[in-house]
């Protein structure tokens, strides 16, 4: 968005490392503004908000404080012990989980998580997760990670069901919201992410739903002290603060980095709740739009129900489907990239540029129309 560019351009100018308030304490309250307004949009409790580089390092760095918080129930102390001879951690997912779970996982020496049943969506089945549940000792350290906002068919987990039945087994939960967690701040489509508050951490990215621009992930956690203990670091030469909020530093991995912060200031300034809110339904409106628009095209079959922004789209058979998008791509009226999901290689649709406006999406469908039209049967 301008806003955000100008904003941008703004903190290169400046080139502060906004890593300690006593050094750059205008930014940093810009920053805290930014997260006590992202709190208040997304209906979310008290929690530390970070500015790291995108959705995988948010989910690095929540996981990174649920890893010492389950450790520290059963008495292990992480920082002074490490990870060698340490209690395993259980980690349950959903099969249809964002890669960048499993890589942040990786990065945290974790190793791979145990999948859970999915329904046809790829949401997450409450009673699967329940089951699984079953088999981890009581009181042993697990985390479960949830989805809102499956990267290919949109869909949300059931958070209220699954939450709960994750907290009973006392298992710290994170939900990855890469572009689903701004549902939230839609009245309209609040729906998709009932009970969401109820969990531990979330991750999401501002650039991809809200528009600023590279890199800008939001790391959110309930715990204080479990995200300052795995992150936070403290030198002698470093002046920090010790008047309450801290230092930023404390609540993302890095020790030195731009003030990224100050784009989601200053377009949640510009925007305003409505603002938000009317962003978020556009690009839903425009994903359905377009599904519509696509599925009357002969051969295509739109393959999920389209809630928010992603439309996945089969052509028949795979190689049909990888000849469509490649005379989409060559085409080069849109960007409309390939996957594959459900065992077969599809057309992915994901909206989310805040520019896209109807005529856009005549287009595009007229792009995709004309790519199967070349395309035999």
């Amino acid at each position: 968005m301008p806003v955000a560019l100008a904003a941008d351009w703004l903190v290169s100018a400046w080139d502060q490392n906004t890593g300690l308030r006593y050094a750059t304490p205008a930014t940093a309250a810009l920053e805290e503004i930014a997260g006590a307004w992202l709190l208040d949009l997304l209906g979310l409790p008290a929690a530390d908000v970070g500015f790291v580089t995108g959705a995988t390092m948010a989910n690095f760095a929540c996981l990174a404080a649920a890893r010492s918080k389950v450790l520290a129930r059963v008495g292990w102390n992480l920082q002074r012990d490490g990870l060698s001879g340490a209690p395993r951690i259980r980690i349950l997912v959903g099969a249809e989980r964002h890669e960048t779970i499993d890589l942040a996982l990786r990065y945290l020496g974790l190793g791979e998580p145990q999948a859970v049943a999915v329904d046809d969506q790829g949401r997450i089945r409450a009673d699967s997760l329940a089951e699984a549940l079953r088999t981890v000792d009581l009181g042993a350290p697990l985390i479960v990670c949830l989805q809102a906002g499956n990267v290919h068919s949109g869909a949300f987990d059931p958070m209220v069901d699954a939450i709960d039945v994750a907290h009973r087994h006392g298992a710290w939960v994170h939900v990855d919201g890469a572009f689903g967690l701004w549902a939230a701040a839609s009245p309209k489509l609040r729906h998709l992410v009932d009970g969401i508050a109820a969990a531990d951490s979330w991750g999401t990215d501002a650039h991809k739903t809200l528009n600023v621009p590279y890199d800008c992930g939001i790391a959110i956690v309930s715990d204080r002290v479990a995200l300052r203990s795995a992150l936070g670091a403290h030198a002698s030469y470093l002046i920090t603060d010790d008047s309450g909020p801290g230092d930023p530093m404390e609540k993302v991995p890095e020790f030195s980095r731009r003030a990224r912060g100050v784009p989601v200031w200053a377009t949640l300034r510009s925007l305003g709740r409505a603002g938000v809110a009317d962003l978020v339904e556009r690009l839903v409106r425009h994903a359905q739009a377009l599904a519509e628009g696509i599925a009357t095209i002969e051969g295509a079959r739109v393959l999920n129900d389209v809630d928010y922004t992603q439309v996945c789209v089969s052509f028949g058979d795979d190689q049909r489907t990888r000849d469509v998008v490649a005379r989409l791509i060559a085409d080069g009226t849109v960007w409309m990239s390939g996957s594959r999901w459900h065992n077969q290689d599809v057309l992915r649709v994901s909206v989310s540029n805040w520019s896209t406006d109807e005529a856009d999406v005549e287009r595009s469908v007229d792009a995709v129309r004309n790519a199967a039209a070349a395309v035999a049967v």
